[in-house]
């Protein structure tokens, strides 16, 4: 059975549960999916990692992982995915409403200097967000009960990874397609799409910045078509 590895995007915890939605979900269409705890976040330890250790986060993930692997990066995932798809067992990328370095791109290069408005940056080296502009821009298309789940979820990251480039470019060696959210309000269609790789395979999906909690059965079967179009 192929195995899906899911890396969530910044400044949240309890991988598992942003996740918990898809994998029933997969399984039905014969997909093993996992959730990889972020060093960066907290995960892990009381100590906060950079981004490369959140890249040997999901390396281990991999290594345990029945193949063909493919990786999953939502929002900063996909600087994780990056580098860790260099990975021989891993066979495809998928990027949702990401990003996709290039060579020597930090995430801060692909965002601009200044904060994003939902950012809440800290004097020791780490950031959080702002809850309230996280329930209006990136969870809108989730009922309550989700929203409130989610916010439970936010966390301080260290700020490290946000300065760091991926070490090496998996996309461009291996299939990567880019889920554009249409409805996304925090990351515009077109940002998306301007941060998405020429070479990248190109996939419109009608929801927020978090469709596997608002829409996690239709998600699925996209990506179940996505990874049977590659195999």
């Amino acid at each position: 059975m192929p195995t899906l590895i899911f890396v969530h995007g910044a400044c949240v915890r309890d991988a598992p549960w942003w996740w918990s939605r898809m994998t029933e979900p997969l399984a039905g269409h014969g997909i093993a999916s996992v959730a990889v705890p972020l060093p960066s976040c907290g995960e892990t330890g009381d100590d906060l990692g950079d981004l490369y250790a959140d890249v040997e986060a999901a390396r281990q993930a991999i290594a345990q992982a029945e193949a063909p692997v493919m990786l999953c990066g939502h929002s900063y995932g996909g600087m994780v995915i990056t580098q860790a798809g260099a990975d021989r067992r891993v066979s495809q990328l998928l990027y949702v409403t990401s990003v996709m370095p290039q060579a020597g791109q930090s995430m801060a290069d692909l965002a601009g200097s200044q904060p994003a408005p939902w950012m809440d940056p800290g004097d020791d080296g780490t950031v959080g967000v702002h809850g309230e502009i996280v329930a209006e821009l990136f969870l809108q298309d989730c009922d309550d009960a989700t929203v409130q789940q989610a916010l439970a979820r936010l966390t301080r990251q260290s700020a490290m990874p946000f300065a760091q480039p991926p070490l090496h470019i998996a996309w461009q060696e291996k299939p990567s397609t880019y889920f554009v959210c249409t409805e996304d309000l925090a990351i515009p269609a077109e940002l998306q799409r301007q941060r998405a790789c020429a070479s990248a395979r190109l996939i419109d999906f009608p929801s927020g910045h978090h469709p596997f909690l608002s829409k996690p059965e239709a998600f699925a079967q996209s990506i179940a078509l996505e990874i049977d179009s590659v195999a």
